[in-house]
């Protein structure tokens, strides 16, 4: 194994598990560490070379994501100039899947999206999907898992390489569910972004982002996702996806949803005030919370696109849970403070439940940018 996955691994033996209590789209907003925004992506066109990937009536696996890959690849370039962009592949070459992980890592990358086209024996399964590295929860799933991750048996040393692992043994699966914790709510919410688009801007059907035990993600060290970009297995589908405008709208999806999720990360990135060891005699302009305009500091436990109840045991017994609407998300909040220094430092003590929370600002029932909240009281 690796040594980065031994230590992904070793990580989430010695420490809590972070559990969820709602359903998947409910998180946490950001990391323990606070993201540092997105400024290196890595595309990655799945298989190649000697490996076609899936085959449809016409085309291959390889051709549509090698296009599509390159023109999500060349929006980025040409739209946010400020993200460098690398690829695994820009040629019909095989790189091995540990060859990939390690471009990615050596480049310190803040994402990986690994490109895909589906394939079922069914012909009538259509639509798109991002799957994110996990336990797959459905045997259709491991289905998935396996024949991405069989690729490896192109390779003469995989054995060596991938200690072991074996792509056709259910066993073999297990570990995933212990490894990426790290970057699990980060990768979804990409996901999330990337759907969102497929659904709503280029009318595909959706088929949501799920958990899956693909390996080229279990070896990558940041967020990251494999998008599965329609079933080659569908006639309709593939001959879609054969067209310069398929293609397109494809990776114009992926782009925006790149697009919308890097600047999510980026202003959370902005919201982060580093506060020194002297932070406790700084002084604090303590004011009436009883003033509407009041700013108030509480913890972000977390938030969802559907709104749930914010009884104790929803929260893991956390009392008078807030909740506020902001876009298109519902945030959970932890407390009422008019000191940002006591909000942090409980927000320390929350941590051992929640691991993912954050001193967040209100003002007039509405989140503001902490580094403004904080100008306003000449924090």
């Amino acid at each position: 194994m690796p040594i980065y996955v031994k230590r992904l691994f070793h990580t989430f033996l010695v420490s809590t598990f972070l559990v969820f209590l709602f359903p998947v789209d409910i998180r946490g907003d950001v990391p323990t560490d606070p993201p540092k925004g997105i400024r290196t992506v890595v595309i990655d066109a799945g298989h190649g070379g000697k490996d076609p990937g899936a085959v449809g009536k016409i085309g291959k696996e390889k051709d549509i994501a090698l296009a599509i890959a390159l023109k999500v690849g060349a929006y980025i370039e040409e739209n946010i100039p400020d993200v460098k962009v690398i690829y695994t592949r820009k040629t019909d070459v095989y790189p091995k899947l540990i060859e990939r992980a390690n471009i990615a890592n050596e480049a310190e990358a803040d994402l990986f999206i690994s490109i895909h086209v589906n394939a079922h024996p069914k012909a009538s399964l259509r639509g798109t999907m991002t799957l994110v590295l996990g336990q797959h929860r459905a045997e259709e799933n491991l289905d998935v898992a396996m024949r991405e991750n069989s690729v490896i048996l192109l390779e003469e040393d995989y054995e060596t390489t991938y200690e072991g692992f074996d792509p056709t043994s259910a066993e073999s699966y297990i570990m995933f569910s212990l490894m990426q914790k790290t970057y699990f709510n980060q990768s979804i919410e990409f996901g999330d972004f990337v759907q969102d688009q497929f659904r709503e801007r280029a009318n595909r059907k959706d088929l949501g982002v799920r958990e899956q035990g693909l390996l080229v993600l279990a070896q990558t060290a940041m967020p990251g996702v494999l998008v599965e970009t329609g079933f080659i297995s569908n006639p309709e589908e593939e001959r879609y996806l054969l067209t310069q405008y398929g293609q397109e709208i494809i990776a114009s999806a992926i782009y925006r949803g790149f697009k919308d999720y890097k600047e999510e990360i980026d202003r959370r990135s902005n919201l982060t005030v580093v506060v020194g060891n002297d932070a406790a005699v700084v002084a604090e302009a303590v004011q009436d919370p009883a003033q509407p305009d009041q700013i108030i500091f509480s913890i972000q436990l977390a938030s969802s696109k559907n709104k749930v109840a914010t009884d104790p045991s929803s929260f893991k017994g956390y009392e008078k849970v807030m909740v506020i609407q902001d876009g298109r998300w519902f945030k959970y909040l932890l407390g009422n403070e008019s000191s940002y220094h006591n909000a942090l430092e409980r927000c320390k003590v929350v941590k051992s439940d929640y691991p993912d929370a954050f001193v967040v600002a209100s003002k007039a029932g509405k989140i503001i940018p902490l580094n403004d909240a904080l100008e306003e009281i000449n924090y």
